[in-house]
């Protein structure tokens, strides 16, 4: 097992407001989908065999500030992304810090649902 999670969805009740902050967020254009009974808004490359993820909005969503907290791969340094997360109207909650010289940075901000969200880089 190369990785104990393979999958994720951050619950959303605007998709709309979502979708545009993390397009901004991560630079990318999101599709979507009804899945379910729900909209979803796939978060990478569908086709990679790395871990990814979507945004999603149905009624058994709740955004939360409470909940799991998932930490996105911020690549190489981080601060691009919090820079992106505040011009998105997200809240920095955590700056940038070091974790360790072995494990690298982190960062926790609130998305634009009230969810908690982490990043992680190397420097």
């Amino acid at each position: 097992m190369n990785n104990l999670i393979n999958w994720f969805e951050i619950p959303v009740v605007g998709f709309e407001r979502a979708k545009r902050f993390y397009e901004i967020v991560l630079e990318t254009t999101i599709e979507e989908m009804e899945v379910g009974g729900g909209r979803m808004g796939f978060l990478g490359d569908m086709q990679s065999e790395g871990v990814t993820g979507a945004i999603m909005q149905h009624e058994w969503y709740q955004p939360s500030e409470h909940g799991v907290l998932v930490y996105l791969n911020a690549g190489d340094d981080l601060q691009p992304w919090l820079t992106r997360v505040e011009i998105a109207g997200g809240t920095i909650l955590v700056p940038k810090q070091q974790i360790s010289e072995e494990v690298g940075y982190m960062a926790i901000f609130r998305d634009c649902e009230g969810n908690r969200i982490a990043l992680h880089s190397k420097r």
